[in-house]
């Protein structure tokens, strides 16, 4: 298929225009319908596939025109001295649809402000909603400001006359030259130290899913940093010119003008789109993308990955140019007269300046084994800062000598276990190779996972990022400062005997993702393969192999059983078989869990892992043979809440008088300090017959946002659907439910809530909130007359894209006490408080509720009975509860969208 042919430039303002826009007494209607028509004659081009660089460029010059007839309407083309200028990404000639235009108002140091015709000029623009950044300042205000703000000197290098004399900028350009303010190297080095901090705003990774291609790392402003660093240093006024200056190799200019004209493309999309500035590939816009750019299978799903790999290919090239031209430039600022410090490591590599570097430039040709040997010198030597960038890219150019011989070799083998086996920095080695394209060519299976698209909200990265987060979670677990936010973890990765095992599993967790089927069971054909490749004992491949098999089943139970049950504990506990298990395990499910999302791991997260790990831990102790029972677990509970209440001189008497009426399902599954809370807190409120409301911080070291809500109240089956009503309305969501009733009629339910709000501080940072829920529970938990109705808030932006129908269904349990309702739903505010309410109009009693919320949907257990307490074992009747919630679901998500 070949390409239309293109005018030489798309079209700007005909002369008719620009007079009649120029005119004192032209309308603003009239402005702002000449400039929606040229947009939309520049949009229909890049329908046709225009080059986006004249799209970019045409329309700067089309505001440019717009501009300049507007200062002119306004008097002030008369004003010698004052100038219009461009700045920002508008000064260097690059607009998209919805872009900011930044403009300098710059007034000669001897002249007066025209401030009423500039004041005129401005309020002009405005009325024609344009979207204007402007500052009015002196030549002399501008080079001051300039000396100590290495943003406006950023803005000035690329400032360009719009309107008026050239000889203000000229003289400004003067003054702030990098002979009076920020020479090549400051302004290097204040650059950088910019984009480090920005890209941590991003976790460090262009990989995740809903990406800033403006901000995040490769995005478009890791291009314009190379850009600005060049102007400065070089006084260059092109990327072409870097190619001239030996900075950049031909095919290297090639594939960046490639990269950026993607980004580019898909940024100019994004604004026609959203008909806003918009710079974040949200999952809507992906679709909406996807369309725009051709993807034509009919798998909606299938597009969007491909559209986004090609994303991810764009920044992933950035990237890689971006840290090859900043070390490029590092190493251009040392003199080269000055004495350089010169280690020799071996007969292939030397420490040049604390850079390692190649001797030789043909060495990576010579020995292709050298690509891997230069990154296990990279974690030996702890002094080392980084690889000079004539050694990356010679290793680039050679990547393609990485074939199954190479891969098969077991000098390389070795070397990749030694690379493996780090001392220091394995995580940023690890990021390294893959952004030169190393790991993905040695390990194929992980360049079919380099951006993987994962479509749920349970993660925000893509595979590959997800798992080199993973890894260098694993690794942080040795630091000091972890050690009290995970103190289980950080013990226990000092006790396994071979953490490189950890690291490898952990490289292989999911790297099966995206090939359909369960990607457990099928990584572990390339986890076994990996571990044989590399001459891993067969105890040591079992185990790696055990892992991703496995890697899910901690937080599966953790999250979806009730692990206040000793048989749940018991049936995991035989399948880890041994501590060593147990521990490889759990280290490797703290680190998944928080490499998914930085905001998955909170207080209920962390207490259910650690519940899960020291139950198992003392199972496994007492012998799989030897499993402690009910009784004795609810024997254990009650001697651990006694001592905590004779340490705080609580009546004995008084606290077995109220357990005597507790039925003895609510000791199994409460702990020692539980029952002690909530039997104080009874004792106290005694005798008042109003209900009783009792809320203390979940507990554990460091960890946000969960708090327990104990409620003691009469009976009533209303009651759960009153209270998650009542918390909906609150904005609580319940991560956790326990419902316990006492021959005296009263229930005792225990609820673990967090702040609905994504930004939600702890509750107990915040007393009146506290005091608030507390007062407004007790009123209408006491007045039935003033029982919540469902409250249904706004559905966040994110969790509209993501709906798929209900599922309900009942499941069978060993030793049946209550029957188990499995509920699977898109998450939706309300839908707690729904299912209680449905509980409610069809006279089920709820006991228990195992609450598990996985990014964009829930998955929820329900222990019921029939109302007078009976198991519900009819068929019929099962088979008709679960269609009608089913359906009561599917319409409240769909109303909600």
């Amino acid at each position: 298929m070949g390409f239309p042919a293109f005018p030489d430039a798309p079209p700007l303002l005909t002369q008719e225009e620009k007079d009649t826009l120029s005119a004192t007494n032209c309308a603003i209607q009239h402005y702002k319908d000449v400039l929606e028509e040229k947009t939309l004659a520049y949009n229909d081009l890049f329908h046709s596939l225009y080059p986006i660089e004249k799209l970019v460029k045409g329309l700067a010059a089309v505001y440019d025109e717009a501009l300049s007839a507007a200062w002119t309407s306004k008097g002030l083309i008369q004003e010698s001295n004052v100038s219009l200028i461009a700045v920002g990404g508008y000064g260097r000639s690059e607009l998209h649809p919805k872009s900011d235009i930044d403009l300098l108002i710059l007034i000669d140091d001897q002249t007066d402000t025209p401030k009423e015709k500039i004041e005129a000029f401005i309020t002009f623009l405005w009325d024609i909603n344009l979207d204007v950044g402007h500052s009015v300042r002196t030549i002399s205000e501008c080079a001051e400001i300039a000396k100590n703000d290495v943003t406006i000197i950023t803005n000035l290098i690329e400032a360009r006359t719009l309107c008026g004399s050239p000889a203000p900028l000229t003289e400004l350009n003067r003054r702030i030259d990098n002979e009076h303010m920020w020479d090549g190297h400051s302004f290097y080095k204040a650059k950088l130290e910019e984009q480090k901090q920005r890209h941590a705003k991003y976790q460090n990774t262009a990989y995740n899913l809903e990406p800033n291609l403006k901000e995040c790392p490769g995005g478009l402003r890791d291009m314009q940093v190379i850009d600005w660093v060049a102007k400065r240093h070089l006084h260059t006024s092109r990327f072409s010119e870097l190619v001239e200056k030996d900075f950049l190799s031909e095919d290297e200019y090639v594939q960046l003008k490639g990269a950026v004209g993607h980004l580019w493309r898909i940024r100019w999309a994004l604004h026609m789109i959203a008909g806003r500035k918009e710079d974040r590939l949200l999952f809507d816009h992906q679709r909406s993308l996807t369309k725009l750019f051709g993807f034509d299978d009919l798998d909606l799903k299938r597009n969007v990955e491909r559209f986004m790999q090609g994303y991810y290919q764009s920044v992933a090239a950035i990237q890689q140019l971006n840290d090859v031209l900043l070390q490029h430039f590092e190493e251009s600022f040392i003199p080269s007269d000055a004495s350089n410090n010169i280690q020799i490591i071996n007969d292939h590599f030397q420490i040049y300046n604390n850079q390692l570097e190649a001797r030789d430039d043909d060495l990576f040709q010579k020995d292709p084994s050298c690509m891997l040997e230069l990154y296990v010198l990279f974690g030996e030597f702890e002094d080392v800062q980084g690889i000079r960038a004539n050694t990356m890219r010679q290793l680039r150019d050679n990547l393609d000598l990485i074939d199954d011989d190479f891969r098969n070799n077991k000098r390389n083998t070795d070397l990749f276990l030694d690379i493996i086996s780090s001392r220091y920095r394995l995580s940023s080695i690890l990021r390294s190779m893959k952004h030169l394209g190393l790991l993905g060519r040695y390990l194929p299976e992980f360049g079919a996972i380099i951006g993987q698209m994962q479509h749920d909200l349970f993660h925000i990265y893509t595979v590959d990022a997800h798992t080199l987060q993973l890894v260098e979670n694993l690794r942080r677990l040795w630091l000091p400062e972890f050690k009290q936010k995970f103190p289980i973890s950080s013990q226990a990765i000092r006790h396994v005997p071979k953490v490189e095992l950890l690291y490898i599993a952990g490289l292989y967790h999911d790297i099966a993702k995206g090939r359909g089927g369960d990607h457990s069971e099928l990584g572990c054909v390339d986890a076994q393969a990996f571990c044989e490749r590399h001459g891993l004992s067969k105890q040591d491949t079992a185990l790696v192999v055990w892992l991703v098999r496995n890697h899910l089943f901690m937080s599966v139970t953790a999250q979806r059983k009730d692990i206040s049950d000793p048989d749940v504990i018991w049936e995991f506990a035989s399948y880890v078989k041994n501590q060593e298990h147990l521990d490889y395990l759990f280290i490797l499910t703290v680190a998944d869990i928080n490499a998914t999302n930085p905001t998955m791991w909170n207080s209920w997260r962390a207490s259910l892992m650690r519940q899960l790990y020291l139950e198992t831990k003392r199972a496994l102790r007492r012998g799989l043979d030897d499993p402690m029972d009910a009784a004795m677990l609810s024997d254990e509970h009650k001697q651990r809440a006694l001592e905590i209440i004779i340490e705080r001189n609580v009546d004995i008497s008084d606290a077995e008088d109220i357990w005597q009426t507790i039925e003895d399902e609510y000791f199994i599954r409460s702990n020692g300090d539980d029952i002690a809370w909530n039997t104080e807190a009874i004792l106290a409120h005694r005798p008042s017959d109003k209900p009783l409301v009792a809320i203390r911080p979940l507990g554990g070291r460091n960890f946000s946002g969960a708090s327990k809500i104990f409620i003691y109240t009469q009976i009533n089956k209303h009651l759960f659907a009153v209270t998650t009503a009542i918390f909906e309305q609150l904005g609580l969501t319940v991560l956790d439910a326990k419902i316990s009733h006492t021959t005296t009629n009263y229930s005792l339910d225990s609820f673990v809530v967090m702040d609905s709000n994504e930004n939600g501080t702890d509750l107990h940072l915040d007393n009146e909130r506290i005091k608030m829920i507390r007062d407004t529970l007790t009123e209408q938990l006491d007045s039935p007359s003033l029982y919540a109705s469902l409250v249904q808030r706004h559905t966040p932006r994110i969790l509209k894209i993501f709906n798929s129908p209900a599922t309900a269904h009942f499941v069978s349990q060993p030793d049946e006490v209550w029957s188990a309702l499995e509920v699977t739903a898109p998450d939706r505010p309300g839908l707690l408080a729904l299912i209680g309410q449905f509980f409610m109009n069809h006279n089920i009693m709820l006991h228990k509720a195992k609450i598990a919320t996985l990014g964009e949907r829930v998955e929820d257990t329900f222990y019921i009975t029939e109302e007078n307490g009976n198991l519900i074992t009819d068929n019929d009747k099962m088979t008709e509860i679960c269609r009608l919630l089913k359906e009561k679901i599917d319409r409240f998500s769909q109303s909600m969208e």
